[in-house]
């Protein structure tokens, strides 16, 4: 009981800490608005792709989003090693850790810093962007971005970087279920899973399973950071 009570405690010294975190799980769970926001999720997944990529030394070629909420990364290089590995690994585990490094920076009151940040890597990702779709996708989606950390007052721009972080928290966890969902009902067969599997030891069932499990690890941690004491102001 004392345990119940101090979590109502915590969720309401942060009131606005709470209504970001509702307003994005409500954004996640409910289909038509799922559908209009989840290409954000895919463009930080390609975005990991593409990353990493360029880190473990492989030839990124380009990045294509399309309206189906998809996307694919092009790289050259080996097509076996741990830098392929760590390549596919990537994709469904950055949106959920892009959203907890937002909800570190928002809880240290630096939420503009995280929209900056944000619009940056959107700018870089512009630059391999291979198709008109995807350019629209990633360009609306850093105007956004900019125009709140310009014109925003400070308690919406907060509470806009709050809701973007916890989207993409919840997002990653909800792509990941439909990973596994789509595996199981033989939809997904070139999944980032299933290529994992071929290079590695482990089944794609298992890969998804960890995605799945990395996501909802790092959603805790996110409501650890913004919810513990001495967590985000309200």
């Amino acid at each position: 009981m004392d345990l119940l009570t101090r979590g109502y405690e915590l969720v309401a010294a942060r009131p606005a800490s709470l209504l970001a975190a509702l307003l994005a799980l409500v954004v996640v769970a409910w289909r038509p608005t799922w559908r209009l926001t989840r290409t954000a999720v895919t463009i930080a997944h390609e975005g990991g792709h593409a990353l990493v990529a360029v880190l473990v030394g492989r030839g990124l070629t380009g990045i294509r989003l399309h309206a189906d909420s998809s996307g694919v990364t092009y790289s050259t290089g080996a097509g076996r090693g741990p830098g392929v590995v760590v390549m596919f690994l990537a994709g469904y585990v950055f949106p959920p850790l892009l959203g907890l490094g937002g909800a570190v920076l928002v809880a240290a009151d630096a939420a503009a810093a995280m929209l900056w940040i944000g619009a940056g890597l959107l700018a870089a990702t512009l630059l391999q962007i291979r198709n008109l779709y995807g350019g629209l996708a990633v360009v609306v989606t850093g105007a956004v971005l900019v125009l709140v950390a310009l014109r925003a007052g400070e308690d919406l721009r907060t509470g806009f970087a709050a809701a973007l972080s916890w989207f993409l928290l919840f997002g990653g966890v909800k792509a990941c279920t439909e990973l596994r969902r789509g595996r199981r009902g033989g939809r997904l067969r070139h999944s980032d899973a299933d290529r994992l599997a071929e290079l590695t030891p482990l089944s794609g069932g298992a890969w998804a399973a960890f995605f799945l499990l990395v996501a909802v690890v790092t959603t805790a941690a996110a409501g650890w950071v913004v919810f513990a004491p001495g967590g985000a102001p309200a």
